[in-house]
């Protein structure tokens, strides 16, 4: 049975001189195993090797766990351009290429995940139109966090998770001071730090922040870097190894 989707590719390798094992994340048939073959020959079905960040419409069949997919057809969304301006600017890619990972890592095969298919779109699309590397920061944060919820670990960020406490936007102090514990998977005060041995402690910009995303647009450098920071070591603590691309991206 042929099955129609969008999707974009976010691994490709070689598998022989003229054929690539792709993975793809479609939007309504999830994370897809698919080989496309001949598609590096110079008059190939697909218009030339797949690459990633490839985006369209996809045509293909043998939908099976246990075997890879045949990729029959693919359209470009973008009449080809796709996402090339990434190539520009390194840290832009990187960050890309980082989200991707995440994705793949963090996604079953077949599992559907409409929602976090277009945030993933729209990531792209945005680092594709230009940005500082402090404002693609922002961005993969946002899209972390978006990853986070849709795969069913969304932190918690609104209240202490050991005694339900709710965190209040406040100025430095000892008194209000906040904590992350990957352990539990969310925010803990002052009163209940003791308690968890893995718990990082956060500046208040960075609690705010992660508290009410509006605020993630005026924060300032080092407060991004906090959180991507944050961040990496909670995707380390989940996966229970480094992901590659998390190197290229805090130095």
């Amino acid at each position: 049975m042929l099955i129609k989707d969008l999707a974009v590719c976010i691994r490709a390798i070689d598998y022989s001189e003229t054929s690539q094992i792709l993975t793809l994340f479609a939007k309504d048939t999830g994370k897809i195993s698919a080989i496309a073959k001949g598609s590096k020959r110079p008059k190939s079905a697909f218009g030339g090797p797949f690459e990633i960040f490839s985006c369209g419409k996809i045509v293909f069949a043998g939908s099976n766990k246990e075997k890879l997919a045949t990729l029959t057809e693919f359209e470009s969304a973008f009449g080809g351009a796709g996402f090339s301006a990434l190539s520009a600017n390194l840290f832009r890619l990187n960050c890309c290429l980082f989200g991707a990972e995440l994705l793949n890592k963090l996604t079953h095969d077949y599992d559907p995940h409409p929602q976090l298919f277009d945030d993933f779109l729209q990531f792209l699309r945005n680092a594709n139109e230009g940005s500082e590397n402090f404002d693609m920061l922002t961005l993969l944060i946002l899209f972390q966090l978006s990853l986070l919820k849709e795969t069913g670990l969304q932190p918690v960020l609104s209240h202490c998770v050991n005694c339900k406490s709710r965190y209040e936007h406040r100025a430095s102090s000892i008194e209000h001071q906040v904590y992350f514990s990957s352990s539990v998977n969310g925010l803990i005060c002052r009163d209940c730090e003791a308690s968890f041995p893995d718990k990082i402690r956060l500046s208040p910009n960075a609690a705010n922040c992660l508290s009410n995303l509006k605020l993630l647009a005026g924060a300032k450098e080092k407060t991004i870097k906090e959180i991507e920071k944050l961040l990496s070591h909670h995707f380390i603590e989940i996966l229970g190894h480094k992901p590659k691309m998390a190197k290229y991206i805090l130095k």
